[in-house]
């Protein structure tokens, strides 16, 4: 089976990791890049579509249909917004386009992007609404919904979009890589571990960095 993708994010960081990954497997045939922004990038598998806030897709829901499968990297940090405009971007605006997506592609797997330490019953606010966040996306009617919560990634070769201090301390990435494995994956792996669970799939919804390394490096029987 041949993946259709819809895309969020991809000015972001995992967003262009992600990307990167998919133009790269034969597997995806085509990529719709959701973004407000050009990304700067062209390629003859993917098409960009310019929206100026997600949390509306009315006008383009013509342009939704066809695709199995939607990998949602968007997401803001938590440090130095308001509470009420992170709920607003983390989950307001995600559960909109995800019930788009549901209504308009029952055959579709829906991947979030979360972070670890994501708990909705935890003290802390952005915990609390990635959790809530996820909590509601797994209800919706998708053929398949995975929960990503990644930790530190080491970017891949050519991504333009890396978070400063990501930069400044790539250099501890194979000690980290060493000591402490349930933290710390590549950028990669995370693309290739989305592309897989909407592929062949996994035996949980919520996947913690070891559950996406696995991921990553498993082969199974594609779906029908």
């Amino acid at each position: 089976m041949k993946l259709r993708v819809i895309l969020t994010g991809a000015t972001g960081m995992v967003g262009e990791g992600v990307l990167l990954e998919c133009l790269a497997n034969p597997i995806v045939e085509h990529v719709l890049v959701l973004t407000r922004k050009p990304t700067g990038r062209t390629h003859a598998k993917m098409r960009e579509l310019l929206v100026p806030d997600l949390a509306n897709l009315s006008d383009v829901e013509s342009q939704l249909t066809g695709y199995n499968a939607c990998f949602f990297c968007a997401g803001v940090s938590s440090l130095g917004i308001s509470k009420e405009e992170y709920e607003r971007i983390t989950h307001d605006m995600t559960v909109a386009v995800a019930e788009t997506l549901a209504r308009l592609n029952s055959d579709m797997t829906f991947i979030y992007v979360s972070g670890g330490g994501t708990d909705s019953n935890s003290r802390q606010h952005w915990a609390r609404v990635k959790g809530r966040t996820e909590n509601e996306l797994l209800t919706l009617p998708f053929y398949a919904a995975y929960m990503f919560r990644p930790g530190f990634m080491k970017a891949t070769p050519g991504q333009r979009n890396i978070l400063k201090y990501y930069g400044a301390i790539a250099w501890l990435y194979p000690l980290a890589r060493k000591l402490t494995p349930q933290f710390v994956s590549t950028m990669q792996e995370v693309g290739q571990a989305m592309i897989n669970a909407a592929d062949f799939g996994y035996t949980k919804p919520v996947l913690e960095v070891r559950d996406i390394v696995a991921l990553a490096h498993s082969t199974a029987a594609p779906r029908d």
